[in-house]
């Protein structure tokens, strides 16, 4: 073999080796994009959520005035669950970060649950158009909540899968791709979305 056969074979294999090297860290860098991406959905309902909540208690405290507790509870659980939402859409990676917003969340959930159980001795107040609406946006929020942070968890689960698995686990370590962090809510009554009924 000639000097130049070896040399081209030297960089042909060099170049198959970088374009592999290549495409599993543009596939990464794919799905790290699409968890944020699917983060990024959650993170809009949540603020429609957390928008909706001080009008929602403005309207119960005209009715629910021996509860003051209670809507102090929820206004005090909304904004520990914003800023834990702040810090999570900074960077959706931070396993902390995730961590801090699925207890926010859950200590949101139960004081909601927790006002609309008392609301329910309260009849003028379900019978409030304001407040009907309210819990009627509410719901549907809650809903999208459920959907986006369901497609956000496979999204993570992907990421995650292709992170693990040899060969890309190689150039993950390589490239410091760290692991994503699924939003969970960890207590059992937190499991389904809050229910806001007046009928």
């Amino acid at each position: 073999m000639t000097t130049v056969t070896i040399l081209l074979i030297v960089g042909g294999i060099a170049l198959v080796v970088i374009l592999w090297i290549a495409g599993q860290y543009n596939g990464l860098v794919k799905l790290r994009n699409q968890f944020k991406n699917a983060f990024a959905q959650i993170d809009v309902q949540l603020k429609r959520r957390y928008d909706l909540i001080p009008n929602l208690v403005e309207t119960a405290k005209g009715y629910m005035k021996h509860e003051k507790e209670t809507l102090e509870g929820v206004i005090k659980a909304r904004n520990m669950a914003a800023s834990a939402r702040e810090q999570a859409s900074v960077d959706p990676s931070d396993a902390v970060a995730m961590q801090q917003l699925a207890q926010a969340e859950s200590g949101l959930g139960g004081m909601l649950g927790r006002l609309f159980a008392l609301s329910e001795a309260y009849p003028d107040l379900k019978a409030n158009q304001n407040m009907m609406q309210l819990t009627e946006e509410l719901t549907s929020t809650e809903n999208k909540i459920s959907f986006a942070r369901q497609s956000y968890n496979d999204s993570v689960m992907r990421y995650n899968n292709k992170r693990e698995m040899f060969p890309s686990n190689l150039i993950a370590g390589m490239f410091n791709f760290v692991a994503a962090t699924l939003f969970e809510v960890k207590e059992e009554e937190q499991r389904e979305a809050v229910k806001v009924s007046f009928d």
